[in-house]
């Protein structure tokens, strides 16, 4: 009994570690009132830093110098109860400081961990932020796409949670072909879907009829992509297929 329990188990634990970091974040220690801060990090990184949960608050809290003061991030608003950021991502997770935020001012610095809005016009050192998944508007099978992300990037891309798949549903927009390469592939030996980075599928995002354990392996190895349109769904497609993809930068 104790042996038949192990395995489900072992992926419950597996399902609950918490998720990847999705962004790089860097610290600069220059004085840029929020827009010549949003310049800077555009030109040289994605964008100001937008935070969607606390693993995204640690590695923000963790990128700062120690004796620092107070750091613009990419989060602006319209009025005391309408926030956006910088990087047209949806608001997910505030972390604002004791009676914070008021109105008047209209753009966040965080000290000590903790956000507070403050004069757009005012100088603060900034956190930028690089993103995490790149679009690769190239037509190749799964395979050279799989080969072409370990030489350039890191790796093809898995999606592992709610929070992966939005990111991913964002980027196929920019994808040339009806359906973009997941880092997901499917065994016919072991009757299983897996991700090339060796993570477990816990989360999944099938398109109706796709994604069985028996798939059709004759006559090539399936493999798996999102749909660029409609529901943006996970589809299985044989691994010849033509398609861009999704490479991830770390």
């Amino acid at each position: 009994m104790a042996q038949t329990l192990y395995f489900p188990l072992l992926l419950i634990a597996l399902c609950s570690i918490s998720e990847c970091v999705q962004r790089q974040y860097h610290f600069i220690n220059e004085n840029k009132n929020w827009t010549e801060a949003q310049s800077y990090c555009r030109e040289k990184y994605t964008d100001l830093a937008t935070v969607d949960n606390m693993n995204d608050m640690i590695q923000l809290n963790k990128s700062v110098d120690a004796n620092y003061r107070a750091a613009w991030i990419g989060l602006q608003g319209t009025n005391v109860y309408k926030w956006h950021w910088s990087s047209g991502d949806p608001v997910f997770f505030l972390n604002w400081a004791s009676g914070q935020p008021y109105s008047g001012d209209n753009c966040a610095v965080m000290t000590n961990g903790k956000w507070f809005v403050g004069a757009c016009t005012a100088t603060w050192t900034f956190i930028c932020y690089n993103n995490k998944l790149i679009v690769i508007q190239q037509n190749l099978s799964w395979s050279e796409a799989l080969r072409y992300c370990r030489q350039h990037h890191v790796d093809l891309v898995s999606v592992q949670s709610v929070e992966m798949q939005y990111k991913v549903m964002i980027m196929v927009k920019l994808a040339s072909t009806e359906a973009v390469w997941l880092g997901l592939r499917h065994s016919c030996a072991l009757g299983i879907w897996f991700w090339v980075s060796g993570q477990t599928v816990c989360y999944q995002n099938w398109a109706p009829g796709n994604g069985t354990s028996e798939e059709d392996c004759e006559p090539t190895v399936r493999s798996g992509a999102v749909q660029s349109g409609g529901n943006q769904t996970w589809i299985s497609r044989p691994e010849t297929d033509q398609l861009n993809f999704i490479c991830r930068n770390y």
